[in-house]
């Protein structure tokens, strides 16, 4: 099945940070945190193609990423001055994890490990996504907080 075939049937539109998404699951339940209210929990497909990136950005919850097929994908945090990288696939006798969790207030960004075919996973976020909540990096204040980031943060910003 190729990339285009996927992002037909599932329905998958662009996503403002990159690839491609839809919403499958926001739960009807909602909760109150730092005084704002939020589904509990939400789920997107997401798909990567080539050269696609999920640029650095940063949500006020936890974020999982589940593999479904495909290519493997390289997701790269910044937390402590320095960047860790998780390859998220089903080759584990390779390093890759089928799930990879993402702390909230991460700046994290994703691709494909050798940018070449497509990669379709899943996203869960707990308490549910909201847009209200999304944040784009920008290149120059990533840069002054990660200097030894810097190919990254040039690969995995938007100009």
């Amino acid at each position: 099945m190729s990339a285009q075939t996927l992002i037909q049937q599932l329905q998958l539109q662009k996503h403002p940070e990159g690839g491609f998404y839809r919403e499958t699951y926001r739960c009807s339940d909602t909760l109150t945190s730092s005084n704002k209210t939020r589904n509990v929990s939400t789920a997107i497909y997401y798909l990567l193609e080539n050269a696609d990136r999920s640029h650095f950005h940063r949500i006020q919850s936890d974020e999982l990423w589940f593999f479904h097929q495909g290519a493997t994908v390289e997701i790269i945090m910044l937390t402590d001055g320095q960047s860790t990288s998780i390859l998220l696939g089903n080759n584990l006798e390779q390093g890759e994890v089928p799930q990879v969790i993402i702390p909230a207030n991460t700046w994290f960004a994703a691709r494909l490990k050798h940018a070449n075919g497509y990669a379709l996973v899943s996203c869960t976020v707990a308490p549910g996504f909201d847009f209200a909540d999304f944040e784009l990096a920008g290149k120059e204040s990533l840069l002054q907080q990660y200097p030894h980031s810097k190919i990254l943060i040039d690969d995995l910003t938007l100009p």
